[in-house]
């Protein structure tokens, strides 16, 4: 069995080195890369793509899988090897339905695509996308037809990314979370909005992005295995365990645009550089889901970092940073324009509370177009729609309507948008978890200590990487399956007195 194991990993690495170096082409296009280089880089990607899944698909690993299972069946379920073998045979089995020259085909029109948004997107140009985004939606569906037998086709593409999900949960989760989340919502913007003038303001970059990186050093984001650069929509990608990347967005009229972003990000990296080293170049040195990888991104950026205690520590030191911005600005109002709660356009910019509505309106337009009851030359009217009913908002163009994501225009319709909500809602439940285990969390943070709480996601969500479903982890983790309560509880505790709203609870409708 040894020599067997040693087999799978040495093909596993193999595919995974090919895979990384993917990775390193599409992190040097959304950075450095000319615009010139945008036609060889899609024929790049494609060819790494193509290898990695033929790779990956080769009958030969299929047979090894075969003689593991038989051979590690009556090993503990959780046992390392035993994991190994049963998460690569899930990838193997989805991969081996879908031909090469798909994956090929598929990588180098996301990476055309991408290019061509970054210069449709500025210049509000939905028409210079279209024909683009209709042969995105065509390869969406044709990925999903390789999948047949499911009841909804966005089943497939969201199983890309949260393993074993439905749109029909998804749906269900979304309606209650609606019912609870909107009420709200009305409570809030029925009052008058916090002042948020004292964050536009113009603020070097330099000074942004060394405040930022400053941050997340204190976070535990190893700069001895990671990185930080700017891009068009910020992201984290991992070329291995031990060269994580992360990126930002500066604007120098925006504070705290570029803090955020960098706080966000680096909730991913703090994930990835925390899984076993003894899981690189193995199926299982991933996250568990899309949803759990965003719970952390989300719980770093809000549930720390916008939190009121996170700012008695870092605010005299930001002022310090700042003194011509903010040497006359109040913690207390330098902490409600942070918590700003507004019906917006952009789902990046969002506040808290409103952000969730950005994502229901992306995955039901998803879902709209997968099954037919929208064209793609439709989307932006359906989009400005959409954010009237919902928002209350119409956008005034397409830059800040149907073109605002990147997601659609390097990557599938389908599946894309899920993880964040549920990234929201498991980022409350780890956050109660880990304070429960320790109750100094609260006082730790207000101090600018953060080694608790990242000790605690490391030992109970990071370490593991994708070894447990999504649903494992959560149980494993807080006790209980996923729950909108502590997400819930989490925004009335934190919103109820900064806009003085009534009751014992967030109102329902």
């Amino acid at each position: 069995m040894n020599a067997r194991l040693d087999e799978l990993k040495a093909r596993l690495l193999e595919v995974n080195d090919l895979g990384s170096a993917a990775a390193v082409l599409r992190w040097d296009q959304a950075t450095y890369m000319p615009p010139g280089g945008a036609g060889a880089r899609g024929r790049q990607l494609a060819t790494l793509g193509r290898l990695a899944h033929e790779k990956f698909t080769d009958a030969a690993l299929g047979r090894l899988l075969d003689a593991l299972e038989r051979e590690t069946r009556d090993l503990p379920r959780d046992a390392d090897d035993v994991s190994l073998v049963r998460v690569t045979r899930r990838e193997y089995e989805r991969s081996v339905r879908v031909p090469a020259a798909f994956v090929s085909e598929m990588s180098e029109h996301d990476a055309h695509s991408y290019q061509v948004w970054t210069e449709a997107r500025p210049a509000n140009d939905f028409a210079r996308m279209r024909p683009l985004l209709e042969q995105t939606l065509d390869l969406s569906r044709r990925l999903a037809g390789f999948f047949p037998g499911y009841e909804s086709i966005a089943d497939p593409l969201i199983d890309y990314s949260d393993p074993g999900l439905k749109a029909a949960a998804v749906r269900l989760l979304f309606a209650e979370l609606r019912e609870r989340l909107v009420p709200l919502v009305r409570a809030i913007t029925a009052q008058p909005p916090a002042d948020d003038s004292c964050l536009r303001q113009h603020a070097p970059e330099a000074d942004q992005l060394a405040f930022g990186l400053g941050v997340i050093r204190r976070y535990g984001f190893d700069l001895e295995r990671g990185r930080q650069d700017k891009t068009h929509h910020p992201f984290m990608t991992k070329f291995s365990l031990g060269d994580v990347r992360i990126t930002t967005r500066v604007r120098e009229d925006d504070l705290t645009d570029a803090l955020f972003s960098t706080l966000h990000e680096c909730g991913h990296a703090l994930y990835e550089q925390g899984i076993r080293h003894e899981y690189d170049g193995t199926p299982l040195a991933e996250g568990a889901s899309a949803g759990v990888h965003e719970s952390q991104s989300r719980l770093w950026e809000n549930l720390v970092g916008r939190s009121r205690g996170f700012w008695e520590h870092f605010y005299p030191r930001l002022q310090a940073s700042f003194p011509a911005q903010l040497a006359t600005v109040p913690l207390e109002t330098f902490y409600r324009a942070i918590n700003r709660v507004a019906r917006s356009l952009i789902r990046t910019d969002a506040d808290e509370v409103t952000y969730n509505l950005h994502v229901m309106l992306r995955f039901d337009l998803e879902l709209d177009l997968l099954e037919g009851r929208l064209e793609v030359k439709d989307l932006p009217d359906a989009w400005r729609t959409r954010m009237m009913t919902d928002l209350g908002l119409s956008p005034p163009d397409d830059r800040d309507g149907a073109l605002q994501d990147v997601h659609w225009y390097a990557g599938l319709i389908g599946g894309q948008f899920q993880g964040y909500t549920i990234g929201n809602i498991l980022s409350a439940q780890f956050f109660a978890a880990a304070t429960r285990a320790h109750p100094a969390i609260p006082g730790e943070i207000a101090r600018g200590e953060f080694g608790a709480l990242h000790a605690w996601l490391r030992e109970n969500v990071y370490q593991h990487g994708a070894k447990f479903t999504a649903d494992e982890l959560v149980e494993r983790a807080t006790g209980s399956p996923m729950s909108i309560e502590p997400y819930l509880d989490y925004l009335w505790r934190k919103y109820q007195p900064l806009y003085g709203l009534g009751g014992a609870g967030p109102p329902r409708g």
